[in-house]
């Protein structure tokens, strides 16, 4: 928001030079007086002189001209005439000039509210604003995973998304160990019913006669009974655990490419963004230094030619003003971005993490129940893996996970010029 201006108090001008005709003088909010030309809209902090661009002024401004203040007013003249071009690019960071000036306070203030990493810009720690969790309550992925991390392994550093990328990763991995491990299950009990069915038809101690051999026949016939429930078992074991299994990580895996793919093309646009604010920081500063040097040469008058110098300079340095600007929307419209795509995309993989360990515990489920159905004699091996079922918690994971691997719950804000 750009705040208005107000004309000088009644008299005060009349203690001073009188103006140039068509020239008028105002104050901006903190007090610094500027002057408008009524007839062609420009705008200035030196005093106009009857000669023009020669400052008639010896006050504290002389020789500190801000070069993109410079431009030009907004056509016609209002009461209250709106800030001098670029015044107010910066938010809240003092003095409206801030563009302009090589010796910016503006600029040495915004950079205490505000600190970019990698290309991210958070506030300063100094001066940090609170801000609320977006979930406060479930140590939720979308809170704690803005900052980068120093990589224990090398020099550099791991995106906070990295790490919950490497997560799913590590627990799509966990998932086809445990349908190999599934699969090495149902390879055993094929071959345990296979030996149990050749068993049976073993003739040893197949003379013994009376009672006692129909006994012995009998437990012959049982070993045959109990091949044929190990084979079901085996079968089951593949339909509806091994294979759900394999196909929700097939699944899973696209789900992450898409994702990682997706946030890194983000992160390397804002990167670019933020590249693009640097330089055209350091045109606006070469512009600045440029329009001083032009501004000196004109007091001291050493060419004929600086005055016409001088007003290329501001026009470039101006120019220069501008560009920053845009780039500045431009890297706070990227960052805005990314951040939205970032909130949404940890908060799927908070869903798909929590879908991913609700669809396994459901099919170790299942496994228990087949083998409480195969063989409930084993029911006290079997018990103890139900209990660990029963307590298996998504969310409770969730935080003990995040508590130790968060890199930071600050989210990022606009930057600040």
């Amino acid at each position: 928001m750009k705040p208005g201006m107000v004309p000088p108090p009644p008299g005060e001008e009349s203690q001073t030079v009188i103006l140039p005709p068509g020239w008028q003088s105002y104050l901006s909010p903190q007090g610094r007086r500027y002057y408008v030309n009524t007839t062609t809209n420009e705008t200035t902090w030196e005093r106009p002189s009857s000669s023009p661009g020669i400052s008639a002024s010896p006050g504290p401004h002389r020789g500190s001209l801000p070069p993109a203040v410079n431009g030009y007013h907004a056509s016609g003249t209002p009461a209250h005439p709106p800030e001098p071009a670029h015044m107010s690019l910066r938010k809240s960071t003092g003095d409206s000039q801030n563009l302009g000036s090589s010796s910016s306070p503006g600029k040495k203030q915004s950079k205490e509210n505000t600190i970019t990493i990698n290309c991210v810009t958070f506030p300063h720690p100094d001066s940090m604003p609170e801000q609320q969790l977006l979930k406060p309550t479930d140590w939720s992925y979308c809170d704690y995973f803005w900052a980068d991390k120093k990589d224990p392994q090398g020099n550099g550093t791991v995106a906070g998304f990295e790490l919950l990328l490497q997560k799913q990763l590590k627990g799509k991995q966990m998932q086809k160990e445990m349908s190999e491990f599934i699969r090495e299950r149902i390879k055993i009990e094929e071959e345990y019913a296979k030996n149990l069915a050749k068993l049976s038809q073993n003739s040893l101690a197949a003379q013994e006669e009376g009672s006692l051999g129909e006994a012995w026949a009998q437990v012959k016939k049982s070993l045959a009974d109990e091949a044929e429930v190990h084979l079901k078992f085996s079968a089951k074991l593949h339909s509806e655990v091994e294979k759900p299994l394999m196909n929700f990580r097939e699944n899973f895996k696209k789900d992450m490419k898409k994702c990682d793919h997706h946030i890194a093309d983000l992160r390397k646009q804002l990167a670019s963004r933020y590249a693009s604010v640097e330089k055209a920081r350091k045109a606006l500063t070469e512009r600045q230094k440029d329009l001083e040097i032009k501004t000196q040469q004109l007091e001291i008058k050493l060419s004929n030619k600086t005055e016409e110098d001088i007003k290329k300079a501001r026009r470039k340095s101006t120019q220069a003003g501008d560009d920053l600007m845009r780039c500045v929307d431009l890297y706070n419209q990227a960052q805005s971005k990314w951040f939205e795509e970032m909130v949404t995309t940890t908060l799927e993989l908070e869903r798909l993490e929590v879908e991913r360990v609700e669809m396994i515990r459901q099919h170790l489920c299942q496994y228990t129940q087949l083998r409480h159905e195969t063989d409930m004699f084993n029911q006290s091996t079997v018990e103890p893996v139900d209990q660990l079922l029963r307590k298996v918690d998504p969310a409770k994971d969730r935080e003990l996970w995040v508590r130790e691997h968060k890199t930071g719950n600050i989210r990022p804000v606009d930057m600040e010029i």
